[in-house]
Formats: C-alpha cells, sequence, structure tokens
C-alpha cells in the first residue's frame, strides 16, 4: 500500500517530455514522435498541393479572379487543417472538394447561367445546413438513413463528372453535332499533353513515386515550356488580393426553387465525402473501439463544419477532408500535428502565386482525369446482386455527367431507388428522409 502511495505522486507530478507539442497532441501516447508527424504532414501536403493548382483554373472557368481563386484555395485549406489538427486531433487534411468545384463551375455557372456570386451563396447556405446537421446530430442520422449504394454512387458519379470535364478541358472529346461527342484532333499539343500528364501520373503512382499527381504536373508545365506554349512569371511574389471573392457571395439570389437541388447536391457530396475520410482515417488509426465507436469523432465533425461557411466566405465550393490521408494514417498513427504541418505549408504556398498562373489547364486537365479514376472504384461496394440497389447505382453515376449535373443525378438516383424498392415491395428500405427527398426532387422536375 505504502509503495503505491509513493509513486502515484510521481505519474501524476512529472513534467511531458517532448515540449508542447508532445503535450498538445499526446506523441508519446500514441508511440510516434515529432519528426516522424512533420515528415507525415509533408508527405500529405505534397499529395493534395495539386488543389492550389487545379482548384483556380476551374473556378477562373466561372469568372473568377484566379489569383484572388488561389489565396481562397490556400486560406480556405489552411483553415480546415489548422481546426482538424488542433481542435480534433485528427490527422486529416482538409481542401476545396474535386468534383464539388466543376459542379459550382461547369454546371451552377455554365449550364443553368447563374452567377458566381449566386453560386457560392449556395455554397454558404449549404454551410449553414451542414452546420445545423452536425450541431443538431441530425447529419449522422442522415448519413445512416441514405442507402449505402447511393452513397457510393454518388462518388463515383462525381469521379465521371470530373473526368468529363478533364477530358473536355483537354480537348480529348470536343462536341459533336452527329455523335454529341467525339474525339479530338490529337495533333495538337494540348490533348498530348494532357494525356501525357494522365499516363504518367498512373505509372509513377504504381510505383508509388512520392507526390506523383505534383511531378507530373510540374513536368507537363515544363514540356510546354520548352514548346513556347508556358511563360515564366516567375515563382514568388506577394499574395494576391482576395477582395474579388472575399464576402462575394449573393444570397438572395439562392431562394429559388431551381436552387434547392444545387444546395442539396453540394451538402450531400460534402457530407459523404468528409464522412467517408474520416471512417476510412478512423479505421485505419485505430480509432475504434471495441464497441464499434470512434475516438473523437464529434470533435472531427465539429472541426469539419466551420470551413464549409468559411470556404463560402473567401470564394471557394466546400472544403471537405482528402482521402489521402488515410494512407499517411496507415504509417504514423493518429496525432493532428500532420493537419496542422498541411495548415502551416497551405499558408506558405500562398507566396507560390506566379507559379500557380504559370500552369496551364491541359496539366490540370491530367490530373483531373487520373483523380476521375480513383473516384470510379467506390462502385466496387455497390451490391451487385441486389438490382434495386445496383440499378439507382447506375442510374446516379451515369446521369451525373450525361446530364452535366451532380444535382440532377442525384434527384433522378433517389427517384430512383424509391419507385424501385416501392415497385418490389421493400417498404421498409425506404426511410423517411428519402420518402421526403424524393418528393422535393420530383417537384424539382415537375415545376421547373
Amino acid at each position: 500500500m505504502d509503495s503505491q502511495k509513493t509513486e502515484a505522486p510521481t505519474l501524476d507530478l512529472a513534467p511531458p517530455q517532448g515540449g508542447w507539442l508532445e503535450r498538445l497532441f499526446k506523441l508519446r501516447l500514441h508511440g510516434t514522435t515529432v519528426r516522424t508527424e512533420l515528415i507525415a504532414g509533408l508527405t500529405t501536403f505534397i499529395t493534395m498541393a495539386y488543389i492550389i493548382f487545379v482548384n483556380p483554373n476551374i473556378m477562373a472557368d466561372a469568372g473568377i479572379d484566379h489569383g484572388a481563386a488561389f489565396v481562397a484555395t490556400c486560406i480556405a485549406a489552411a483553415l480546415g487543417c489548422l481546426l482538424m489538427g488542433l481542435y480534433a486531433n485528427w490527422p486529416v487534411g482538409l481542401a476545396p472538394g474535386m468534383g464539388l468545384n466543376a459542379f459550382f463551375t461547369y454546371t451552377v455557372v455554365g449550364t443553368m447561367g447563374y452567377h458566381w456570386e449566386t453560386a457560392l451563396g449556395a455554397v454558404f447556405i449549404s454551410g449553414v445546413l451542414f452546420m445545423g446537421l452536425t450541431l443538431s446530430r441530425v447529419r449522422e442520422w442522415l448519413l445512416n438513413s441514405i442507402p449505402v449504394s447511393l452513397r457510393h454512387a454518388m462518388g463515383a458519379g462525381v469521379g465521371l463528372f470530373l473526368g468529363v470535364i478533364g477530358l473536355k478541358t483537354a480537348g480529348i472529346i470536343v462536341d459533336s453535332p452527329a455523335t454529341l461527342i467525339k474525339l479530338g484532333s490529337l495533333h495538337e499539343p494540348a490533348p498530348l499533353l494532357a494525356a501525357v500528364c494522365f499516363l504518367l501520373i498512373a505509372i509513377l503512382s504504381y510505383h508509388r513515386v512520392f507526390g506523383a499527381i505534383l511531378i507530373s504536373i510540374i513536368a507537363v508545365t515544363l514540356a510546354g515550356w520548352g514548346l513556347g506554349l508556358v511563360h515564366y512569371n516567375g515563382i514568388l511574389s506577394t499574395p494576391p488580393s482576395l477582395a474579388p471573392t472575399w464576402m462575394a457571395m449573393d444570397i438572395k439570389g439562392v431562394f429559388n426553387v431551381s436552387m434547392i437541388s444545387v444546395v442539396f447536391a453540394f451538402l450531400f457530396v460534402h457530407m459523404f465525402d468528409t464522412a467517408g475520410t474520416l471512417m476510412g482515417v478512423a479505421q485505419r488509426a485505430g480509432l475504434v473501439n471495441a464497441d464499434g465507436k470512434i475516438d473523437n469523432l464529434s470533435r472531427a465533425l465539429n472541426a469539419d463544419w466551420p470551413t464549409s461557411v468559411l470556404g463560402a466566405l473567401v470564394g471557394v465550393p466546400p472544403v471537405p477532408g482528402y482521402g489521402k490521408s488515410a494512407a499517411v494514417v496507415a504509417a504514423v498513427g493518429p496525432p493532428g500535428l500532420p493537419a496542422v504541418t498541411v495548415g502551416i505549408l497551405f499558408v506558405a504556398a500562398m507566396f507560390f502565386a506566379p507559379l500557380a498562373e504559370m500552369i496551364p489547364a491541359y496539366a490540370t486537365a491530367g490530373a483531373l482525369i487520373y483523380v476521375a479514376m480513383l473516384m470510379m472504384a467506390s462502385m466496387a461496394h455497390i451490391n451487385w446482386d441486389e438490382a434495386t440497389d445496383s440499378i439507382p447505382a447506375i442510374v446516379t453515376a451515369i446521369m451525373m455527367p450525361l446530364t452535366f449535373s451532380v444535382a440532377d443525378g442525384i434527384a433522378l438516383g433517389f427517384i430512383t431507388y424509391v419507385a424501385l424498392k416501392a415497385g418490389t415491395g421493400k417498404y421498409r428500405e425506404i426511410s423517411v428522409s428519402l420518402w421526403v427527398l424524393c418528393a422535393i426532387f420530383i417537384a424539382k422536375f415537375i415545376f421547373l
């Protein structure tokens, strides 16, 4: 008994070793070191860094100032990563969502004809809804009520949509009055360089080369420079002004019936994208308890939603977690120091605006096509033996690129799911939320 009394104070009062980083992130508890975590953060950043080149190019196509979009991308990513690392102590990197940015530019602005300020307003409203769903715990209920097949189909559909955008941007496919689309001219340098970029990324990724996407984008840019297609503008400069996009969203323009599906599309894709990332990270990091609960999940969810609102304020689409974080976690464990490192590096990246402006569209198109291929992998998780699950999933995934709208693809997929389940007598598999959403989507198609 006496020995226990003398040992307890020693354990309680001994100062933690490793400084403030140890105290903040509990590195010893997770069996890791500061050096290991910093290297993990650098690795994650390099796998994500392509977004600082790709996102501004896509947003610029919507009419947004390229420099402001570049700074907004860096700020939104930095804020998301810092919140996730410091508040939740999770190693998840966040940045503007691939697919969501294409939907923003090419559907909401390009096809539907809304100004980019109104599209930002839709992002803001979806962010407010995202916040409300998270704080009220409705988010968890909604995630569980949406069928697994439709969740995976949404990710795959966004990938297909993204792939079409990449192929179109590169000029690999072009419009045709006779067949709608056809193969573009492969005698032009842009389609060829985009194809080279895609193949280079795929080959380097297969060999697990560090920063495969970033290396390939830079390599193709240098090739374009050698051919006289790219002009050198320098590397470092003061960050461009954020004024063109800061608080520029038009919220009043969102209160239009036709924008309901747009807001839902931003909300659902963001919600399921981030949920998938968080679940993947939790599994790989050993954060799932014996009873199936996830450590610090509520903190991770609460760290996630502010970026939805803050992203709209600075001028970017929703900011979900990036799945590449899970691969890093498998090697280093659960502390949030890598996410903080990524956030700091995104801040530093703001000073490389001239380099970002030099990256040509065909280089980023190659990256878009590759990312699209990766997103298609989620179709493997669909139950292909059950037609009432697989057919709605196919409708969701296929109709996104064919209608050139993530929102319409989701709507048609949900309607098909409810119709098939009801028509085959499987009413118990239709949740209340699905009935409500199906009614809203049908009303949208009837009255618009």
